[in-house]
C-alpha cells in the first residue's frame, strides 16, 4: 500500500478496499500498462467486479493474447517507454486491436492531453481515463463498455455482430417502421423512438444512424436511467480538474465525444426535471459547458432519444417539460411489439436458434412444429429480448438435431387465448407496472434478478419502482 502511495496511484485510503457497487459484471477486461504496481492495484480492483481480469506488462503479446481469448473490453496505457508520453504507442496498439477484434479498448495515460483524447476517440476509443483514476468512475466505463461491446459490438462502425442482423419480418408494422426509417434516417431530425422493453430500440438508433449521413461519424449512447443526478452533467457535458470531488482531471462529456455524429439517449423519461432544463439549453444553444467552466464548446450532434414511457401523460402531469418533449420529438418512431408482428416470431425465433448453435457448436436443425405452434402462441411481455434468450437457453439445453417443446421453458400463462388477445391492456406505463409487479413476484424481491430479468440496470428499475409506488 505504502508503494502505491507513493507512486501517487492512491488517492485517499478507499482505493483498494471500499469498491464501487459493481458487481459480477458479465464481461472479460484485458489490462495492459508497463507498471506493474498499477496492474497489481487494478487487478485487486478489478476481480470479482467482471468475469475475467488479464494484466499484461507489455503491448508485445497483446495480439495473440486477445485470440486465445475473448475480451469485450481493453485497458490500454498510451506509453511504453519510459522518455517519450506522446501516446504514439498507445494509438498505434488501439488501431491494432480494432483492425483485429471487436472489443472496446479504454485508453489509460498519465498524462490529461485532451487532444489526445480526442485523436483516440476519432479512431474507435470507447472513453479515456486519466491517472491517478477514480474508482467508481473507472469500473463505471469499464462496464459501459463491456454493455457497449456485446450489444454493439464494434462502437463506431455501428454493426451489432452480438446479436442477428437487424429483423425487418413480413408483418406491416415492422414494415412501415422500415420505411419510416429510411426516410428520416439522411435528415438531422431528432427523433424519439417510442415502444416497449425488449423491442430493439437501441438496434433502431443504430440503423438509422447507419443510414444518415453522419453514419462515418462516432454514434455515442448514453443510458439515462443509470446515472444519478450528480453524474448526470459531468457525463453529458464533461468536467475540469478539480470542479467537485474526486474529479482529478479534466473529462470530457459525451456531447463533445459524439460532436459531428449521433447521440443517443436511452430512458429519456427518467431524466429528473431539475436536471432536464440543462439538457434543453444544450439541445437550443448547440453548446456545452464543462462543470466547473465557463467556456461554451460549440456541438453538432444529431440527437435520437428512446423511451418505453408515455412523455406526453408526463407532460400533462408536470413530470417532464414540454418544450424539451417537442425538441426530442420532430420525429416519432414506434418500434411495434411482437404481440403486434406474430407471424415473424417463428423467423426471428430460427434467425436465433442458428446463430446460438453455431455459438454453441450444437447440430440443430430446425424447430419441430408443436414447439412452432407454442412460440406463436406465447405473448413474449419480454419482446425481442425474451425471445433471444428463450432461444439461448433452449439450444444449451437440446439434445437432438430440432428443438421441441421440452427445450423451451415457457410459462403457460402467457399464451394468447382469444379472450385475451383483444382486450384493451392499456397505456404503456400500465404494461410496464405490471410487467415489474410479475417479475419482482416471480423473484421474490431480488431486484438484482428482476433487472436482469428485465435486461435493465439496478438504478433504472429503482426509479421505476418509485415511480409506480410499487
Amino acid at each position: 500500500m505504502q508503494l502505491l502511495l507513493s507512486l501517487g496511484i492512491v488517492v485517499n485510503a478507499r482505493f483498494c478496499f471500499c469498491a464501487p457497487n459493481y458487481i459480477n459484471v458479465m464481461a472479460n477486461i484485458l489490462v495492459i500498462d508497463d507498471n506493474r504496481s498499477i496492474l497489481m492495484a487494478l487487478k485487486l480492483l478489478l476481480s470479482g467486479k467482471f468475469d475475467i481480469v488479464t494484466t499484461l506488462s507489455s503491448p508485445k503479446t497483446l495480439l495473440s493474447v486477445m485470440r486465445e481469448h475473448d475480451y469485450d473490453v481493453v485497458l490500454l496505457d498510451m506509453n511504453f517507454n519510459d522518455k517519450t508520453n506522446t501516446g504514439n504507442e498507445g494509438l498505434f496498439w488501439l488501431s491494432e486491436i480494432k483492425k483485429n477484434f471487436t472489443a472496446e479498448v479504454v485508453l489509460f495515460t498519465a498524462f490529461g492531453d485532451i487532444e489526445l483524447a480526442v485523436n483516440g476517440i476519432k479512431r474507435g476509443a470507447y472513453d479515456f481515463i486519466v491517472k491517478p483514476w477514480d474508482n467508481e468512475r473507472l469500473v463505471k466505463t469499464l462496464s459501459d463498455a463491456a454493455k457497449m461491446r456485446k450489444s454493439n459490438d464494434k462502437g463506431h462502425d455501428n454493426k451489432d455482430k452480438d446479436d442477428v442482423p437487424l429483423f425487418w419480418g413480413t408483418s406491416p408494422a415492422f414494415q412501415m417502421t422500415k420505411s419510416i426509417i429510411q426516410r428520416v434516417a439522411p435528415s438531422d431530425a431528432s427523433i424519439l423512438i417510442t415502444g416497449e422493453n425488449g423491442t430493439g430500440k437501441s438496434m433502431i438508433a443504430r440503423e438509422i444512424h447507419q443510414q444518415s449521413l453522419r453514419r462515418n461519424m462516432p454514434f455515442v449512447t448514453v443510458d439515462i436511467g443509470s446515472l444519478s443526478g450528480t453524474l448526470f452533467e459531468s457525463e453529458l457535458f464533461g468536467h475540469v480538474k478539480g470542479s467537485f470531488t474526486d474529479a482529478y482531471s479534466d473529462h470530457i462529456g459525451k456531447f463533445e465525444l459524439a460532436n459531428n455524429g449521433t447521440i443517443f439517449l436511452d430512458e429519456i423519461g427518467n431524466i429528473p426535471l431539475n436536471l432536464q432544463t440543462k439538457l434543453l439549453h444544450v439541445l437550443q444553444d448547440k453548446t456545452v459547458s464543462r462543470v466547473g467552466d465557463n467556456k461554451e464548446i460549440p456541438i453538432n450532434v444529431r440527437l435520437i432519444c428512446a423511451t418505453n414511457m408515455n412523455l406526453q401523460n408526463m407532460v400533462m402531469k408536470g413530470s417532464f417539460r414540454e418544450d424539451l418533449f417537442y425538441r426530442i420529438n420532430t420525429i416519432n418512431i414506434k418500434v411495434p411489439s411482437l404481440r403486434e408482428c406474430k407471424d415473424d416470431i417463428v423467423p426471428l425465433a430460427e434467425l436465433f436458434m442458428h446463430r446460438f448453435a453455431k455459438q454453441y457448436n450444437k447440430n440443430i436443425t430446425g424447430i419441430d412444429d408443436d414447439a412452432r405452434m407454442q412460440l406463436s402462441k406465447y405473448q413474449w411481455g419480454g419482446n425481442i429480448r425474451e425471445l433471444r434468450n428463450c432461444m439461448e437457453r433452449a439450444v444449451i439445453l437440446c439434445a437432438s438435431d430440432k428443438l421441441d417443446t421440452s427445450d423451451f421453458q415457457l410459462n403457460f400463462l402467457d399464451y394468447w387465448t382469444p379472450d385475451t388477445e383483444e382486450e384493451d391492456i392499456g397505456t404503456l406505463d400500465d404494461i410496464e407496472k405490471n410487467a415489474i409487479m410479475n417479475v419482482i413476484k416471480k423473484y421474490e424481491g431480488n431486484l438484482s434478478l428482476v433487472a436482469k430479468h428485465l435486461g435493465i440496470s439496478r438504478q433504472t428499475l429503482y426509479n421505476k419502482i418509485n415511480k409506480y409506488g410499487l
